[in-house]
This record gives C-alpha cells, sequence and structure tokens, in this order.
C-alpha cells in the first residue's frame, strides 16, 4: 500500500515550509509547519517548528499566535535567540513594551554584534519612555477633569468643557486606561444622572471610548452600572440621548461577541471569563424595556434595533442561534404586543413612526435565523395564539390589535403573516372595518388589506371583494389619512402584473389617473409625513409602468418631495423610495425569454409577457439624467447613512441597483462621486444580500476604471474599496463583472506598493492569475494588465522566480499572441520581470523553442509600444548574461535593433534609445564590433 511519505516525516514537511517561506508563499508554509507539529513526537524537532510558525504569524501580522508559538519554542530551549526575538517583535507589536524589552535585552546579550538586537533596544527605550510620559501627562489631564466635573461650584460651561475632553482622551487607549484606573466608571455613573443632557451624552460618548474593543474592561463597566440603569437612560426621553445609549450598548455587544470567538488574554496573561451571562443580563434587560409604559418611543425603537443587530446570526454558517431561541421563547409575545399597538388608542407603551417597521424587521430577522421546520413551527404557533386570543376577545380594541398585529406579520415574515390572515374570520373583519364609521377602526383596517393586497394568495381575493370598498373610500371619505392609504390600496392592485406591459389589472389610463393623484399628496406640504409616504408607496406599484415612470420622471416637484421624505426621520418610506427608483431605472432583473420559446408559447396561445416601448434603453438614460438632476445621490447617500431597522437588506439591495444604474454612463460617475455616492457605496458593498453586494461592487469597479481613485475614495477609503473588487473574481460573477473588477485592481495596483499589499492580503493574485487562463480576449487581457502592475511588487515577483511553475512560459507565450492588448499586457509584466529578478532571464529560452521569433516579432511590431516593450526585454536579457546576448546577435534581432537605433521620427527616440543600449552592451562584451570609425553607424559582428 502507498502512503504519503510527507505524512509521516515531519522534516520533510518543514524542508517543504521552509522553501515556502523563502519563496513568500507564507501560508503555505504555515500549513507545512502546522501538519509538522501534528506528528512530531520529538520535543526539539518541535520548538523548532513553532518558531518557523512563529515568523509565519509575524509576516501574517496575527501577533498574539507568533508570541504563542514563540513561548512554546523557548520553554523547551530558553537559549534560542531567534524565537526570543520573535516574541520581542510579537509583543512590541501588541504593545507589551516591558516584556519585549526584556525579551530584547537577553537577545542583545546571547548576541552582542547583532546589530538587529541593538537596534530593537534602542527602538523599545524610546517607546517605553515616550508612553511613560504620556502616561504621566493624561494622568494629570485626567485628574482635572474629575476635579472639575465633581465641583458642583464650578461653572457649568467649565464643567462642560471638561465632560467633552473626557470623549476626546477616552478614545486614545492611554486616555481610556487613566480614566478607568482612577475610578473614571463611578463617576460616569454619576454624570449619567445628570439633568443636562450635553453631560449626560459626554458621559455615554466617554463609556463608548472605554468599552470600544476591550473586552475585559466592557464586563467590569457592564457590572458596575448595571444593564437595567443603562437601558433606563436609552428609554428616558430624547432622541440624542437614546441614540448615544443605543451605540453604547451596540459597542459594549460587539467587545463581549468578540471575546466570546477568541480566547482572549488578559494583560496578567490570564484568560478571561467567558462574557456569556453580561451577554444574556444584556439581552433580558432589552425585552424587558419592549413594553414598558415609561421607556420614550425613540428608547424602544433603539432596544429592537439592538436586538435586530445583535441576536440573529450574521452568517448561517455559524451552528449555534441559542440567542434567537431564547428571544422567541422570552421575547415574541413581548414583540407582538409593540407590534400589535394601535397608537391612537390610550392604553399602549408610546410609539414613533417607525416602531410598527421595526418590529417587522425584527420578527423577520428571528424568523429567517431558525434553523428547522420544528423551530418555524413554534414560532407560527406562538404567533397564531397571539393573534387568536386577541381576535376572540369581546371587545373592538382587542380585535383592533390582533389586526394590527396581522399587518406587521405581513410586511416582516410574511409565511407566518399569511397563516394568521388566513385564520377564521380575519378577513371578513378587516372587510367589514373599512367601512367602519370609526377613523382609527378604518385607518387599522385599510392598512392590514393593503398589505394583504401584496400576497400571491390573497390578491384576487381582495380584487373581487376591496377594490370597489377602495374606491368609495377614496372617492367618499372626508379624511385624507384614509383616502391616502385607500389609493394606495387601489395602485397596489392595479399594478398586479408588475413589468408585464400586457398584464393590466385596471382600464387604460387608470394607473397614469392613480399615480397622478399620488403625487398630488406626495407634494401636498399641509399632509403630515406619515401620510404623505404612503403616496410614495403608491408609486413604488405603479412604476411599473413604464408611462407613470415617465410622468414621475418628469415631475421635478414630486421628485424632490419624494428625496426630501427619503431623508427624513420617518424611516418607513426607505423600501418605498428605494422600490420606486429601482422602478424607474429599470435597474430590476428581467429575464429576457428565448425566443424559440415565445414563438412556441404563442403557438400554444399562452401568455408572452410584454416590454413597454417607454422601457428601451433611449427612455432610460434620459431618466436617468432626470434623476440625477434632481439629485437622486444624496438622497441615496442619506438612505445609506441611516441607522434603522427599516434600511433592511431588501433596502440596501434597492440602493445599490440604482448606485449601478447610475454609474452606467462614465460621464455620469464624477457626478456620483462628487454627491458622495462613492463612500456611500463601500458600506453596501459588505453589508445585506449577496445580490445587492455584488451590484454595489460592480458600481465601485466602474467608478475605480474612469476616476482617480485617490480622489473618489480619499484618505484611507481607497483601501476599503479592494475587498469588494476582490469579491468579483469569481464563478459566480459574470465574465462583465470579472472583467471590471480586473480593471479596477489594474488601476489600484498601479498607485502605491500598500495599495498593492492590500490586494495582495486579500487573496487576489491566485485570483488574477486564473483569469488569464479565461477564453474571453477581453477578460485574459485585463487579468494580464492587472498582473502587470502586481508585480512592481518584491513579493507578486519572488511567485514567478520560484521553480516548479509555468507563469514565465506563459507570459512569452502572450507576448507572441495576435491579441494586440493582451501582448502589450504581457510583454510589459516580462519586461518589469526581467529588470527586477535578472536570474529570470536565463530561464526565459527554456519557456519556448519560439521565445526568439517572439521577442524579435515585438520589435518588428508597427505598435511603438510593443517595440519598446520587445528593446526592454532585449535589453535586460543581454545585460544579464553574455551567452543570451550572444544567442540575440547571432539572430536576425541584431539587425531589427541596428535599425530601430537609428530612430528617425521623435516618437521613436525612446526606442531608439534602449535598441542603441542593446548594441552598446554587445560591444561591452565584444559579441560585435563598430564600424563607426570607417564612417557608418552600424555594428558588424
Amino acid at each position: 500500500m502507498n502512503v504519503n511519505r510527507e505524512e509521516k516525516d515531519p522534516a520533510s514537511l518543514r524542508e517543504e515550509g521552509n522553501s515556502h517561506f523563502k519563496n513568500g508563499n507564507i501560508e503555505g508554509a504555515l500549513c507545512c509547519y502546522t501538519k509538522a507539529l501534528n506528528l512530531s513526537g520529538n520535543q526539539s524537532e518541535s520548538a523548532i517548528l513553532y518558531r518557523n510558525r512563529a515568523a509565519c504569524y509575524l509576516k501574517l501580522e496575527d501577533y498574539t499566535k507568533a508570541e504563542a508559538d514563540a513561548s512554546k519554542a523557548l520553554d523547551t530551549d530558553p537559549g534560542d535567540v531567534k524565537a526570543r526575538f520573535r516574541r520581542a517583535q510579537a509583543m512590541q507589536k501588541l504593545g507589551r513594551l516591558d516584556q519585549a524589552f526584556l525579551d530584547a535585552q537577553k537577545c542583545a546579550q546571547l548576541d552582542p554584534k547583532n546589530k538587529a538586537f541593538q537596534d530593537m533596544l534602542r527602538q523599545l527605550g524610546a517607546q517605553i519612555q515616550q508612553k511613560a510620559m504620556q502616561l504621566s501627562s493624561t494622568d494629570a489631564r485626567v485628574q482635572q477633569m474629575f476635579k472639575l466635573l465633581l465641583d458642583t461650584s464650578a461653572q457649568p460651561p467649565d464643567r462642560q468643557k471638561a465632560a467633552q475632553n473626557l470623549v476626546v482622551l477616552s478614545r486614545e487607549e492611554a486616555g481610556a486606561e487613566q480614566i478607568f484606573r482612577n475610578d473614571g466608571v463611578k463617576l460616569l455613573q454619576t454624570l449619567l444622572q445628570s439633568q443636562q443632557e450635553d453631560v449626560v451624552l459626554s458621559a455615554l460618548r466617554t463609556l463608548v471610548g472605554l468599552c470600544t474593543g476591550h473586552q475585559s474592561r466592557t464586563m467590569v463597566i457592564v457590572n458596575e452600572l448595571g444593564m437595567e440603569g443603562l437601558c433606563a437612560v436609552m428609554g428616558s426621553g430624547g432622541e440624542a440621548v437614546s441614540l448615544a445609549a443605543h451605540h453604547l450598548l451596540q459597542v459594549m455587544f460587539e467587545a463581549l461577541t468578540e471575546g466570546m470567538r477568541r480566547e482572549v488574554r488578559g494583560k496578567d496573561e490570564a484568560i478571561l471569563p467567558e462574557p456569556s451571562r453580561e451577554l444574556r443580563s444584556m439581552l433580558r434587560h432589552l425585552v424587558e424595556m419592549l413594553t414598558m409604559c415609561k421607556v420614550s418611543g425613540p428608547g424602544r425603537d433603539s432596544s429592537i434595533n439592538l436586538l435586530v443587530k445583535q441576536v440573529p446570526r450574521k452568517s448561517k454558517k455559524h451552528p449555534d442561534n441559542s440567542l434567537t431561541l431564547w428571544v422567541i421563547d422570552q421575547g415574541l409575545k413581548k414583540i407582538l404586543e409593540v407590534g400589535g399597538t394601535v397608537p391612537e388608542l390610550s392604553n399602549g407603551p408610546p410609539l414613533t413612526d417607525n416602531t410598527h417597521m421595526s418590529c417587522s424587521v425584527l420578527l423577520s430577522k428571528l424568523y429567517d435565523d431558525l434553523k428547522s421546520d420544528g423551530e418555524r413551527e413554534n414560532f407560527n404557533r406562538l404567533c397564531e395564539e397571539y393573534v387568536q386570543r386577541h381576535f376572540d376577545s369581546s371587545g373592538m380594541e382587542s380585535k383592533l390589535r390582533a389586526i394590527q398585529t396581522v399587518s406587521v406579520l405581513l410586511q416582516g415574515p410574511s409565511d407566518v403573516g399569511n397563516r394568521t390572515l388566513e385564520m377564521s374570520g380575519v378577513m371578513d373583519t378587516i372587510i367589514s372595518l373599512c367601512a367602519s364609521q370609526d377613523l382609527t377602526h378604518q385607518q387599522v383596517a385599510v392598512e392590514a388589506l393593503i398589505h394583504a393586497a401584496g400576497k400571491a394568495k390573497r390578491a384576487s381575493f381582495i380584487t373581487t371583494n376591496g377594490v370597489s370598498l377602495l374606491k368609495d373610500l377614496y372617492k367618499k371619505s372626508e379624511n385624507d389619512r384614509i383616502r391616502v392609504r385607500a389609493l394606495v390600496g387601489l395602485c397596489k392592485l392595479g399594478s398586479a402584473g408588475g413589468t408585464d406591459f400586457s398584464m393590466k389589472q385596471f382600464a387604460e389610463g387608470s394607473t397614469l389617473k392613480l399615480a397622478k393623484q399620488c403625487r398630488k399628496w406626495l407634494c401636498n406640504e399641509s399632509l403630515p409625513q406619515n401620510s404623505r409616504r404612503w403616496a410614495v408607496e403608491g408609486l413604488a406599484y405603479l412604476t411599473f409602468d413604464a408611462d407613470v415612470k415617465e410622468e414621475l420622471a418628469e415631475d421635478g416637484h414630486a421628485l424632490s418631495a419624494m428625496f426630501q421624505l427619503a431623508k427624513s426621520e420617518d424611516k418607513t418610506v426607505l423600501f418605498a423610495v428605494g422600490s420606486t427608483l429601482v422602478n424607474c431605472t429599470n435597474s430590476y432583473d428581467v429575464d429576457k425569454p428565448d425566443p424559440q420559446m415565445v414563438e412556441l408559447a404563442k403557438y400554444a396561445k399562452q401568455h408572452v409577457p410584454e416590454e413597454h416601448p417607454k422601457d428601451a434603453p433611449p427612455f432610460i438614460q434620459q431618466r436617468l439624467a432626470k434623476l440625477l438632476e434632481a439629485g437622486v445621490v444624496s438622497a441615496l447617500v442619506c438612505m445609506v447613512k441611516q441607522e434603522s431597522p427599516a434600511l433592511t437588506d431588501a433596502c440596501r439591495e434597492c440602493v445599490s441597483r440604482v448606485f449601478l444604474a447610475l454609474v452606467d454612463r462614465q460621464e455620469d460617475r464624477g457626478t456620483v462621486v462628487a454627491q458622495g455616492g462613492g463612500k456611500a457605496l463601500i458600506p453596501l458593498a459588505s453589508e445585506g444580500t449577496d445580490l445587492g453586494k455584488t451590484k454595489a461592487a460592480q458600481a465601485l469597479a466602474k467608478i475605480t476604471i474612469t476616476s482617480n481613485p485617490e480622489i473618489a475614495f480619499p484618505g484611507e477609503r481607497v483601501y476599503e474599496v479592494v475587498r469588494p473588487l476582490v469579491s468579483l473574481l469569481t464563478l459566480d460573477c459574470t465574465l462583465l463583472q470579472n472583467f471590471e473588477a480586473l480593471m479596477a485592481l489594474t488601476n489600484l495596483a498601479g498607485i502605491s506598493e500598500r495599495l498593492r499589499q492590500k490586494i495582495i492580503k486579500e487573496k487576489a493574485v491566485p485570483k488574477v492569475e486564473g483569469y488569464m487562463f479565461e477564453e474571453h480576449d477581453l477578460v485574459r487581457a485585463a487579468a494580464t494588465e492587472c498582473m502587470c502592475n502586481l508585480v512592481l511588487s518584491t513579493e507578486v515577483q519572488k511567485l514567478f522566480v520560484a521553480t516548479g511553475n509555468d507563469r514565465l512560459k506563459l507570459l512569452v507565450l502572450y507576448s507572441g499572441e495576435d491579441d494586440e492588448r493582451l501582448r502589450k499586457a504581457a510583454a510589459g509584466t516580462l519586461a518589469m520581470l526581467t529588470s527586477e529578478q535578472p536570474e529570470l532571464c536565463a530561464r526565459v529560452p527554456g519557456t519556448t523553442s519560439h521565445w526568439l521569433e517572439i521577442l524579435q516579432a515585438l520589435l518588428l511590431s508597427d505598435s511603438r509600444e510593443l517595440q519598446h516593450r520587445g528593446a526592454a526585454i532585449a535589453l535586460n536579457l543581454m545585460r544579464a548574461e553574455r551567452d543570451l546576448a550572444t544567442q540575440l546577435m547571432e539572430s536576425e534581432a541584431l539587425e531589427i535593433l541596428s535599425v530601430l537605433a537609428k530612430g528617425g521620427a521623435p516618437e521613436q527616440g525612446p526606442v531608439a534609445k534602449l535598441a542603441e543600449q542593446c548594441l552598446d552592451t554587445a560591444l561591452q562584451y565584444g559579441i560585435i564590433k563598430s564600424n563607426r570609425g570607417d564612417g557608418g553607424e552600424g555594428t558588424e559582428p
């Protein structure tokens, strides 16, 4: 039986790891050392492997693991100076300067002549001194601020300034540590009880600084302040305080959950206790807040928002959904109670305009996070029991609560909402209440009818039973709130055919009349915002019709009103605005039917979808221009900034689709960037649906291709663009997306070494190499162009220098292809590599027997760029080895270079200069001799 020798031989694995490390393949080296450690039974051999693996972790910037491995090597051999130096490097990066200094000092004692050890000692000494001065200075500042804040006789402006200075200090690690060590938490607790809003805000923001990324401090603060007190601050009143407390709790959650995902060591090397108890306490208090009447509307929204962000799993790959199950068990009825509250009735907790939508999002997130049919059935049962209990009660108020709960479920987990809608008597009661004389009853019922109308199972029933009722309400009601809602119901039913021009529910012209009325309501500033947003809901459905899109695009006043709503405090309008814009820009996905299948369908007299003539590209381009003129970009940017559950993944996808449509034309990209579109696209490319992230990443690629990336994404933001672009280099993406990502990465790779390192770190190089083999000419050329810029990095050059691969051969062969763009890219890469890594020159003849023909063809090309690349390659080869120079001079290359060296036209200058340098090199070698002394300008062998 054959057994892989490497699996049984740690020494071979170590040698292989060493080879990978020398060639720059750090991940490969790490893998080999780890395998060897798993197989090694020898203590001294393991110590060397730990030392080597520590070097890998240092390169990968995982300093915690580097320190741990170096320590394990030193446990076996305390005299291992390499391991001790690596531990010193790791501890320096981790900020443990005193321990790093001791290790560096020991290294210098063991090897006094080593310059690296001496340099590190000097560096650490300076850093320790600087830190001591900083701590001393910070300590004095903290004490001064504490004294001012505790002095009740101090002037209010002075106390406020001291509180603000604390916030600034807390953002620095040294300042945060000093505040914490000087009993700052107790002082901040006192400040939280202040009646001055700005002082409370400063205390909350200081606590954010103390907790950010620091698990141990966060655990102490949670226990000292108590979740009850923090929730009380969040639910106490004003929106600014509520949002600041919400931000603090979110930072606390992130610090604690990060601690649960990895082993966190304290300064004394002790493993910190698991923070699950504190997390459960925080969740329990957030759930209890939901139904407390003393909690303000903004505080309740903040609590729901935190549950949305922190409870469901971030990725379905994580198997543990216990937090979701716990919240459903402990809090589902409380969430339904808030969702079922009718604000106009007096006995419910205070709500904002956003609360119902936030409840819908939370319910949807919880339901989507369930893993089994049993878990989902339990969720359904609890919801049905809650609705049934209220619906069966004798009082009208309970029935209204049941109907309101159904509305919230229909907007969230719609499958659950449909089941409650189908419960006996629910739909009939909704229909009958639409005719009620009581305004509140009527409003609750009409809204439920609108949400039910969007569900396919109910659309035909409501079209039959509800259209006439909605028309009567719209025409006869004397209340604007009812009329606008009835109008939306009619819009929803009228758009049942979607984008299919031939499938319309209402008579010709009806949708245009409805849309006109929606625009009228939208522009009516005397209406409250929560009524005007229903007009946008109506347009979200009606804009499936291209005639409606055209009229809306022409109505600048309506567009301006819609964009103002998108920027308002009412977050419930976000999805409606996003959907309307997706329809107007035709950025939805359309499956183009197979022409043969269409003909078969016609023959079989089946329905064939038809596209509206005004959905043709020229009309779409005109609409896009009008939207840009009306300020659509600033509206989208504001929508992305919203900290609200209403900014759902589906909403983000809508915004991404619209942005992609807006940057389709190159001439519009500058406008989008100037108004903040580039910045807004970065979070869209990392959060939301997979499709939404892809659309946002493609929009980023289009901008990066044609704009200066350093202007489009200033400062550190340009580095955040790399990951989304690399995410487009997959088989799941289209070839166009692959091509645009490669073009964008080419642009970034040409800017700086730091950007190239970021691209390399995102593991883009193997993907780029893969696309160099793509059959499509443009994609293959774009990948090679990208590689041409990436080889400016030494790390990538080493991949070509490494033996046992065909990378160099591919470049030589591509330099002889017919596709000029590919030839330029390959020859440029080859010129760069043979210049930076001369050892590669000797390998060129071994790549293919046609190498000389390929080089001569470059020199003879009609393209000056190809000639220049060919001359550069020839010069590099000749300078690298005399034998290569001899081979070139014994071929037709001599005659070609002689002709090129004569130059002529000004544009031939750079090529002529390189050709002349080639001939001068041959002269120096004595391969050829000059015949210039005879009055000529040539050379001869």
